[in-house]
C-alpha cells in the first residue's frame, strides 16, 4: 500500500498540474514494485502546496455527493448502509 498526504478527491495533485500528477503516479508504481512483503506500506514524500483546509475550501465545484450531504446530512446513514433514495425522474 502506498500513502500520500493529499486532500480527499485530489490524490494525484492539483488539477491541471500534469507533471506533478505524473510524478505521483510514477513514484507510487515504483514504491509498489519495490515492496517485497505482504501488507507493506510506504508513505510518498510529496507535500501538498497549501493548507489542507484551504485546498478543501477552494475546491471548485464540490462533488454532487458532497452538495447533497451538506444540504441533507441525515442521508449519510442511508448512504453508508446502501439504502439510497431513488434518483429524481
Amino acid at each position: 500500500m502506498v500513502g500520500l498526504a493529499h486532500p480527499m478527491g485530489l490524490p494525484l495533485g492539483l488539477p491541471g498540474h500534469v507533471d506533478q500528477q505524473r510524478a505521483v503516479v510514477q513514484a507510487a508504481l515504483e514504491a509498489g514494485a519495490a515492496m517485497t512483503a505482504p501488507r507493506s506500506y510506504t508513505e510518498l514524500p510529496f507535500q501538498w502546496p497549501e493548507r489542507r483546509s484551504q485546498a478543501i475550501r477552494e475546491s471548485d465545484p464540490p462533488p454532487p455527493i458532497a452538495q447533497l450531504l451538506t444540504s441533507k446530512p441525515w442521508l449519510l446513514p442511508r448512504l453508508v448502509s446502501g439504502n439510497l433514495p431513488d434518483p429524481p425522474s
